[in-house]
């Protein structure tokens, strides 16, 4: 796991996950340089004492972390810039040295991640989640606060586990699949779809 970097960093957002974002970083010692934004309408504020300037001011050497909660969103902007990305890690955060955090993975206060687990570029692992041996998380997917994911867990790109989410040892949750908040999963998660409930059920598309 390298997390080691002393870089400052540009936090690309200005919402809740930003606020998030510094909060995480100020707490591991890492200096931040801004919340960078598109949009003029957000300009001039500030998140936890973090100007809000414009995207095209990130300085020159700075580390860049996606700070949006969306996973599409995530992937748009990392298809258009080029990095370089920080690797977001809070220090109450317990993570075996087997772990392997891919650039622009986001790990939040109080995670445990477990030997041999693997988050992916840009995926958020959230407040208090807990992800057992073998996990494997993929690119841009979002691990929602208080989730409990057993071991050989294999959640796809860009899936999202709603607020404590429970997956038994062994499943696979699809790419761009949505757990339910609260929901138990006692079965594979086909990509795309949407689960549900205890224990979870794909909820038909309207």
């Amino acid at each position: 796991m390298t997390t080691s970097s002393s870089a400052p960093v540009a936090v690309l957002g200005a919402g809740g996950h930003a606020k998030v974002m510094v909060a995480t970083l100020k707490a591991a010692g890492r200096l931040v340089l801004g919340c960078f934004v598109r949009e003029a309408a957000e300009l001039g504020g500030k998140v936890l004492g973090v100007p809000v300037l414009h995207e095209d001011t990130v300085p020159a050497g700075a580390e860049l972390i996606l700070a949006a909660g969306d996973g599409r969103l995530r992937q748009r902007l990392a298809a258009k810039l080029a990095g370089p990305w920080a690797i977001v890690v809070h220090p109450s955060a317990i993570i075996d040295p087997s772990v392997v955090l891919e650039p622009g993975a986001m790990i939040c206060a109080g995670v445990v991640l477990q030997p041999e687990v693997r988050v992916g570029a840009h995926a958020i692992v959230n407040t208090a989640a807990h992800v057992d041996h073998d996990g494997a998380i993929g690119r841009f997917a979002h691990v929602a606060p208080g989730c409990h994911v057993a071991g050989s867990v294999a959640i796809g790109e860009g899936a999202f586990l709603g607020t404590g989410a429970t997956v038994i040892p062994g499943r696979r949750i699809g790419a761009w699949a949505t757990v339910g908040a609260g929901a138990v999963v006692l079965y594979d998660v086909r990509d795309g779809s949407t689960v549900v409930g205890v224990p979870a059920r794909e909820r038909p598309r309207p």
